[in-house]
Order: C-alpha cells, then sequence, then structure tokens
C-alpha cells in the first residue's frame, strides 16, 4: 500500500478535526476526498504529507510507520519527500523562487535529479505556464500560481500526489486541461480532496466521504455511486433540497453544491 490509516484521530488547537477515520491507498489508485469546507480534507493531507502528528491512530506509508521519529531518519525523509508531493489549497505557501522556471527546478535540483532543464521546459508547457518562465511567482494570478505549484511538484517525478483543492481559481478550460493532464500520468497514485462534485467522478473511480463533526468515513466505495446518493450527499452538506411555490404548489428539487 502507498498509505494505510488507522483509527486516525488529528486535533487542531486541542479540537477533534478528524475522528475515527480508516482506509488504504493502492499504488496507482486515484481516489477523491469529498466533503464541505470544514470537514477536515485540509488537516487529513497535510497528516498524510507528514506536517501534522496524529493525535491516535496511525498512518503508514509503504508498511512503515509515518510519524516524527521516522522522519527524523535521513534516508526514510529523502524517500517520502522525494516521492510525496502535496498541493497546497493556498500555493502562495508553496512559492518563493525568483523566476517561475527556478521554480520548477527547484525540486528535482535538491533531489539530485538529472535533466533539470528538460523537465522545466516538459511540465512548463504540459501545464501552460511555459511563457511565464522569466517571471516572478509572486506577479501572477491565482490560477497560474497553481498551474506553476503543480508543474513544480511533478518535476519531481513524485509517486504519490496529495492535492488540496486543485482546481479551484482555475477556469473551467484550465480545470478540464488538468483533469486530462492527471488522467494522463500512468503508475501515479492520486489523492484529490475537492467540494466540488462535477469533477469528481473524473477524479477518482473511489471517493472518500468526511462530513463536519461526525466520525469516520460516510463512504468509501464507487464515486459513482456517492454521486447518486441524494439522502448521503444531502446528510455530508454537499447538497440539499430546495423548496419553492410554482403555480400554487410546493415543490423540491435536488441541488449539488458543485461550484468551487
Amino acid at each position: 500500500m502507498s498509505f494505510a490509516v488507522e483509527a486516525l484521530r488529528l486535533d487542531l488547537g486541542g479540537c477533534a478535526v478528524v475522528r475515527d477515520v480508516s482506509f488504504a491507498l493502492a499504488p496507482g489508485e486515484r481516489v477523491v476526498l469529498l466533503g464541505v469546507n470544514g470537514c477536515g480534507k485540509t488537516t487529513l493531507l497535510k497528516a498524510l504529507d507528514g506536517l501534522l502528528p496524529a493525535a491516535a491512530g496511525s498512518i503508514s506509508y509503504a508498511g512503515m510507520p509515518l510519524d516524527a521519529a521516522r522522519l527524523e531518519e535521513p534516508a526514510f525523509r529523502r524517500r517520502f519527500r522525494g516521492e510525496v508531493g502535496l498541493l497546497f489549497q493556498n500555493v502562495d505557501a508553496m512559492l518563493f523562487n525568483p523566476t517561475v522556471a527556478d521554480e520548477i527546478a527547484f525540486g528535482p535540483r535538491q533531489l539530485g535529479l538529472p535533466g533539470v532543464e528538460a523537465r522545466v521546459a516538459r511540465w512548463a508547457a504540459a501545464l501552460g505556464v511555459a511563457p511565464l518562465l522569466e517571471r516572478p511567482p509572486f506577479e501572477l494570478s491565482g490560477g497560474e500560481k497553481k498551474r506553476v505549484a503543480l508543474a513544480a511538484l511533478l518535476a519531481a517525478d513524485p509517486a504519490v500526489l496529495l492535492l488540496d483543492e486543485p482546481t479551484a481559481a482555475l477556469d473551467p478550460a484550465s480545470s478540464a486541461r488538468l483533469v486530462d493532464l492527471l488522467a494522463g500520468l500512468p503508475g501515479l497514485t492520486v489523492l484529490t480532496a475537492t467540494h466540488n462534485l462535477t469533477v469528481a467522478e473524473e477524479l477518482g473511480s473511489r471517493a472518500l466521504l468526511l462530513a463536519p463533526g461526525r466520525p469516520g468515513l460516510l463512504h468509501d466505495g464507487p464515486t459513482g455511486a456517492l454521486a447518486a446518493d441524494e439522502r448521503l450527499l444531502v446528510e455530508s452538506g454537499l447538497a440539499h433540497r430546495h423548496r419553492h411555490l410554482h403555480g400554487g404548489a410546493e415543490h423540491a428539487h435536488f441541488h449539488v453544491h458543485g461550484g468551487d
């Protein structure tokens, strides 16, 4: 398994944000992590990236415990940081180099990977940021920054991508290109957090569903089955029933929260 999560609890400010969550990710699997804002998606991704400790339960990566002691081991830390990449929802926290080209080159240089210039050219073209290579990242739009940050992750040849709301700040055409790009990367394990049901099935055939204040996963199974389960979507807050009067009669419509 790429990741195995057992009875995990994650606390922020002394309060449990994630409780009693268990699941596993197989190598090459594409999974979508669904839930409304505040349900713990970002917190869970940060824990999987080794940035937050477990308050209870455990996380393992490639059969080894993912904890502070293991991350202190140079060999494991180098392997883990080289194989697992996290795209932050707020990508400003990831961008600090003087130019876009330097940003994309940073990871491969740190890891001592060959062909850095070719990697920069390949992923800048793939993410549509080649015309921006000499620009400072802080001058870019939100969508451009997101594409630069993803290019920087992919240039380091990760085995696992953890993506936090990757289509946020992207226009529909850029979102579609991103989905197509991810689909064309064979062998990559991808866990994508989103509240956007309109792209969920394209991002993963399996879905994990979190809800604020609820322990465990409300759903761990086919994304299509979840998308068709009105009761569960309403229960989790991803959809609601909208009632209105029409011709003197009350009607109820099922409304999915699909936009970023």
